[in-house]
């Protein structure tokens, strides 16, 4: 396959993905729910914290640049909902409401806003689908988007399980040092994996024409 039939089929694909009924696109969203329960089974316990390293953050970013504005979030959102109701596909094939109140519950929350932050640029602006701009853009929605809330929720889980507030420190041994490295691996892995599939063409709702 040359390369001008390859940049027209990953035009079609996603220009068809747009074109989608509701209830085609929740079906795409159901899919990559499971993906990224299936990635969350790949697992490394830590012994010195409650979160560990998983794969599933991969799933996490790609799920808004398959899926796009609204529709990553929403894969996103039913990945937690569905693992709250007891589907056991969150990390170590765990489910149920505890685990969103537990040491790992806020990192769920940012899931979804880090899926919805990156399918609005990849939809909306062209010139994010570059590897460099996407790059900056899922370090952003990694470690800001779901580190944030992650720690957060981390600290008030030592706090109402263990009885004192950690310090920052603490919750950075706990919650985002031992990570760094694995999820730059991912974020480089997504970030080139988008530039390969996305179109550098408008297939929607694009203002920004620049590749």
């Amino acid at each position: 396959m040359n390369l001008e039939s390859y940049y027209k089929k990953r035009y079609m694909l996603f220009k068809w993905r747009t074109s989608q009924s509701f209830v085609n696109k929740s079906i795409m969203a159901f899919f990559m729910a499971c993906l990224t329960g299936l990635m969350a089974q790949i697992v490394i316990p830590l012994p010195w914290t409650p979160v560990p390293v998983t794969a599933q953050t991969f799933a996490v970013l790609i799920s808004g640049i398959l899926l796009g504005r609204y529709w990553g979030g929403f894969s996103q959102l039913l990945y937690v909902i569905l693992g709250v109701a007891g589907i056991p596909w969150f990390a170590g094939m765990e489910g149920g409401y505890t685990i969103i109140l537990g040491a790992t519950g806020g990192y769920l929350i940012g899931f979804i806003i880090a899926a919805l932050f990156l399918g609005h640029f990849v939809d909306k602006y062209i010139g994010s689908r570059n590897f460099i701009p996407m790059f900056a853009l899922m370090l952003f929605a990694n470690f800001i988007l779901i580190y944030v809330p992650g720690l957060l929720a981390l600290g008030f889980w030592v706090y109402t399980t263990k009885g004192y507030i950690p310090s920052l420190w603490d919750l950075l041994v706990m919650g985002l040092l031992p990570f760094i490295i694995g999820d730059i691996i991912k974020i480089t892995g997504a970030s080139a994996l988008t530039k390969a599939i996305t179109p550098k063409e408008a297939y929607g709702e694009e203002v920004d024409t620049k590749d």
